[in-house]
């Protein structure tokens, strides 16, 4: 059987709204993550809780700031990793990778923030890696970027980058259509 866990990307305050980087759909995202969460919780998953802590001069995530601890909407309970990491891979620096093997993971559902940067980041890195990943399209967010005079809407962006991954680095779901073993 294959062992399924949990990652759940930067689900924390300033992506919010109020917060230092408040990001459109977060607020619906985290709410289908919370859900895929306590299905997690329910079949005995590993979940890791990545927490993104950048330095005291950064824009957003500032460590020991209230923007930087991860939303009471998926907060972690006694068990679950929090792994800290300073880079958009949640691989990079943070033995998630040792965690994840030792725990005998081979496949993982992902979910989060920013599509365009983290989300897109780990989901690419899993798969080169080897897991199987399944990425919880809805339960993702993304932010709306400008590049060279043109403006990119959020829903615009969030597509951008589902579209790759869904062809070549993960089976992109909607959290209804989420379906995994036992």
């Amino acid at each position: 059987m294959t062992q399924t866990a949990l990652i759940l990307v930067d689900i924390q305050n300033d992506y919010f709204a109020g917060g230092r980087m408040a990001l459109p759909g977060m607020e619906a995202a985290a709410t289908k993550a919370a859900a895929i969460l306590d299905m997690a919780r329910d079949k005995a998953y590993p979940i890791l809780h990545i927490r993104h802590i950048a330095p005291a001069d950064a824009p957003f995530f500032r460590k020991g700031t209230e923007g930087s601890e991860i939303h009471d909407t998926v907060a972690s309970r006694d068990g679950e990793r929090v792994v800290e990491k300073a880079r958009p891979n949640s691989f990079v620096g943070t033995g998630l990778d040792d965690i994840l093997r030792a725990d005998g993971v081979e496949h993982l559902i992902i979910c989060g923030a920013m599509s365009q940067m983290c989300i897109d980041a780990t989901t690419r890195a899993a798969a080169d890696l080897g897991y199987k990943v399944t990425l919880v399209s809805d339960a993702c967010a993304a932010a709306a970027v400008s590049f060279d005079g043109v403006d990119v809407a959020a829903d615009q962006v969030h597509a951008a980058i589902m579209a790759p991954l869904a062809a070549r680095y993960a089976t992109v779901v909607k959290a209804a259509d989420l379906s995994v073993p036992a």
